[in-house]
Formats: structure tokens, sequence, C-alpha cells
């Protein structure tokens, strides 16, 4: 075997210390520059390659035997303490580090936006639906429902039925915790919320500089950008700012300042039907950013055109029906229907339809609203739909146009037109429709009683009295007196708004010959 050939453990230990020494110039020495070293130093390729294959050997050998003892401390120091490479890491001390400011400069920006005009319209998209656009499916949200007043003790019920968790009343609402198919969830199902606002920023604020600072840090652009219309509400409780009005402007410009600075474009505003809406709340020294997933109120269920006269909100309705305990096995009557908006309301949840499976959301405009999903959970609340009620639902109205105003609405709702009992009737001389039950109602007040004789009070409760012993009176009514009037004496007065109007919900247990003509009758 000649020299070329044969192996030399000389010349192998040769190779080996030329590429440690080599190794002392680069960063960390690879495969591929040991081998190329091999080469140098014999200037035979056949050489360096038994030379590599050795090398090779002996690692693996190595990987199963103890670390030999190290014999150059100085070297073993060097390798082990010695920093990494500066100058592909190297930081230009003039310039600010991220710790220090973390806000990207205009220049930055500018150049950001440059190179997404750049790309086309795939690749933007593409940008948009990134994972970072895609958190809010998984992340939870601090929310608010608003309700009426009055109403939060059975919307927080509502809420924790539903399934949602640390729900927690507040002032004209209930605050809980979802993430993002709890939100699409609470706008399905809710009955009593007004809106499901979505919390997406909150800070301390002193001046409108802070208001303008606060809204311009948080990521508008995962949700919408200049493809959608715009609307910014701001309201307030005892805080220090000097015009809402100029507070509402300077949010609406963080947000359009943030998008143009991203994008390249501003949202237009729309006050009337936007695509997204901003609502401010301030209060001493804080400002709270929702977003409103809902879009137009909660009690807009889409099927009411025909209102008739002073009629209650869909979500009111379901509210009192909630106050009183009626249940869906229990006969309902209201002898002062109206267009037909309790009585609608309550053969909606007997028949369990969800009060939003009719109407548009607005987090269905949103960037990335999974549509899939959404169909999904739609055609699963379609599946849990009754076919029939349980108990009769009845409703008379002196006036025939208000019952047909109700059939009407009833039609648009999707009920089956022999699931309710709309027939013109007065309420002094309607007989009890079915065995006792329950009477919810919003009989005339305020402005409507120009139309009444106060007698109707008298007539109507001796009705009550005498025809409908057993059942349960729950009365909306803004006068303080009508259980007077009605000669009755209601066991709970419930403070609830109608719109402006402050009301009571009288809830008053029907029996014979009534509360006070018992009382008349003992003292004679």
């Amino acid at each position: 075997m000649s020299d070329d050939t044969k192996p030399n453990p000389a010349k192998t230990l040769t190779l080996k210390k030329k590429a440690t020494s080599s190794s002392n110039s680069a960063s960390r020495p690879s495969d591929s520059s040991a081998s190329s070293g091999a080469r140098a130093g014999t200037g035979s390729v056949r050489t360096g390659a038994r030379a590599h294959a050795v090398a090779r050997s002996n690692v693996e050998r190595n990987k199963t035997a103890p670390p030999p003892p190290r014999t150059d401390r100085n070297e073993d120091t060097d390798t082990r303490r010695s920093p990494k490479p500066s100058k592909p890491f190297s930081r230009d001390s003039s310039r600010p580090s991220p710790a220090r400011d973390a806000r990207p400069s205009r220049r930055d920006e500018n150049h950001r936006h440059s190179d997404r005009s750049e790309q086309g319209p795939s690749q933007q998209r593409v940008a948009r639906n990134s994972p970072k656009h895609s958190e809010k499916v998984s992340q939870t949200f601090p929310v608010f429902a608003p309700c009426p007043s009055g109403l939060e003790f059975v919307l927080e019920q509502e809420l924790v039925d539903l399934g949602f968790e640390n729900v927690q009343r507040g002032r004209a609402g209930c605050h809980f915790v979802a993430d993002w198919s709890g939100v699409m969830h609470a706008n399905l199902m809710s009955r009593i919320a007004t809106r499901i606002l979505a919390r997406v920023g909150h800070g301390s604020v002193y001046s409108e500089d802070d208001i303008y600072a606060l809204t311009h840090s948080v990521e508008w652009e995962r949700w919408f950008g200049a493809e959608r219309t715009l609307r910014v509400d701001t309201s307030a409780i005892r805080s220090p700012m000097k015009s809402l009005q100029f507070c509402n402007l300077v949010a609406k410009d963080a947000i359009c300042d943030r998008l143009l600075d991203l994008e390249g474009e501003r949202p237009s505003i729309d006050t009337v039907r936007p695509d997204a809406r901003v609502h401010v709340f301030l209060d001493e020294t804080t400002a709270t950013l929702y977003l409103d997933t809902s879009g137009e109120s909660l009690f807009k269920r889409g099927w009411r055109f025909d209102k008739g006269e002073a009629p209650l909100r869909e979500n009111l309705a379901a509210g009192l029906l909630a106050l009183s305990g009626w249940q869906p096995h229990i006969p309902l009557f209201d002898p002062f229907c109206g267009s037909g908006t309790i009585l609608i309301e309550a053969a909606m949840i007997s028949l369990n339809i969800p009060p939003g499976i009719n109407r548009p959301f607005a987090f269905e405009r949103l960037r990335n609203h999974d549509s899939r999903r959404w169909q999904d959970m739609l055609d699963q609340a379609r599946l849990h739909i009754k076919p029939a009620l349980e108990a009769p639902i009845v409703g008379i109205d002196l006036d025939p146009q208000a019952i047909d105003a109700a059939l009407s609405n009833a039609d648009r709702s999707g009920l089956d037109p022999t699931c309710l009992d709309f027939a013109v009737g007065d309420a002094v001389s309607t007989p009890p429709p079915s065995e006792p039950g329950f009477i919810v109602t919003n009989p005339p007040y305020g402005d409507r009683l120009d139309t009444y004789d106060l007698s109707l009070w008298k007539e109507w409760a001796q009705q009550l009295k005498h025809e409908f012993a057993g059942w349960q009176l729950h009365v909306i009514s803004s006068d303080r007196d009508l259980p007077k009037h009605l000669r009755l004496k209601p066991r709970l007065k419930t403070p609830i708004f109608n719109g402006a109007l402050d009301c009571r919900l009288f809830a008053i247990d029907l029996v014979a010959a009534g509360y006070r003509d018992t009382a008349t009758r003992d003292a004679r």
C-alpha cells in the first residue's frame, strides 16, 4: 500500500490541528470547512477524503466515550467565554433601543408601507389572514352587554344560563368574559342585551392627547381597514374632559391615522349605517374602548315593522317576561297586546327560536370573520327549535289596526299563523282564555291615557277580581298610582325604564274579590 492510500495517524492529527486553527478565525467550523482544510493541507483529494472519514469515525467513537481531560485551559476558556461575533449583530449606539422607544419611526412606517404596496392584492390578503390577525379566535375578551335599566338581574341570569363565565352586574348592563365564538353566540342568543361590546383598549387618560395615544395604540387593523366605513361614539360619566364632541373627534382621528400609517388609506365615516362601530367610554380617570360586534341594536330582531302606538322594545318585552317568572308551560294572556311584541317574544322563547336568527350582525363584516363557524352555529341553533307551543298564548286589543299589525309582525317573525291567538277584544269584558296563568301587559299610560276614560281601571279591576282568580298579573306603567286605581295590592314593585319613562312593573296575585275588597268587607 502506497503512502497516498495508507492511513497516517500523524497526518490525520496535523489536518485536525489545521482545521482547529482555522476555526479560530471563523465563528464555528462545519464538516465542509474541515474537509476543505484537509484538502488544503495535502493537495490530494483522496487523502483528504480518507482523513475526513477517519475524523468522522473518531467523532462517532467519542460520543460513547467519556470526554478526555482538557489540556489547553486557555483555549478552552476562550472557546467557552469568547463573545459572539459582533459584526452581524452590532447595534448603532446612536439609535434608540426597542426597550426605550418601541414605537416605529415614520420613516420605518413609510418603508413598510412601500414594501406592502409592491405586493399584489393576494399577498396583502395573506398578510391580513396571518396568525396575528386570527388570534381573536382563541383570545378571550372582556365583554360588556348593556340593557335597559332595571333588567340587569335577569340579564345576568340569562348570560349564566348561556354558559358565560365571570358574569357581573353593572350599571345598565353586565360584564362577562368570552372568546370570539362566545361573542357571536351572545349576539345570536341574548334576548335582553342591547348590544355586545368587546373591550379592545383601556387606560388612564387625563387629556385629549392621552385619548389619542390610547386609541392609536389599539390594533384596529385586526378588525377593519379602509374597505369598511366607521362610526365612533363617545359617552362619559363624571369625566373632566371639556368637550365630548372633541374627544370623539380625537378618537376617530387616532383610528384613521393608525390605519393610514399602516395601510395607506383611511376608512370613510358613516354615521347612519357604518360597517364598524367603536364606543369610547370615559370616567374620571380612564377611557375604555369597545368594538361593537352587534351593529344595530339587538332589540331590532328584524320582524317588527308595524309598531303600533307606544310599543315596547323587544328586549324590554323579553325582560318583563323574565321578571314575571313566566315559563313556556304556563298560559299567557295580554289584554292590551297592541302590535303583539310581548306575545311574539313569548312565543319565540317557548319555541326556543334564537332572537338573532333572522338578522345580520356587525361581526360578519369584520376582517377574518369565520363564516363557516358562524353558519355551523346557526345550523346548530335551528336544530333546537321546537315544533309547537306548550301552552296557549293569547292577545286582544280594542284597535283592529293594532291586531293587524300584530298578525303581520308574527308572520314576519317566522311563527306559524296558528301559533298565536290575536283577536279584537275588550279587556273589561273578555273572559279568561284558558286555565289560570300569567297576564303580562303594557296598558295605556302617559300620553296614551288621553284616549281612554280613567274609568277603565275600575271596570278592568272588577273583571280581574271576578273572572281571573288564580292568575298572576304583571303590569308595567309609569303611573305609580295604578294599583290604587285598580284597588289591588302589589306584592312586588320593580323599577324599570321604558325608554325615558321611569316605570314600575307591578306584580299582583289575583284572588277572588281582591285584596282591597276583602279589607273593605272586613272593615264593615
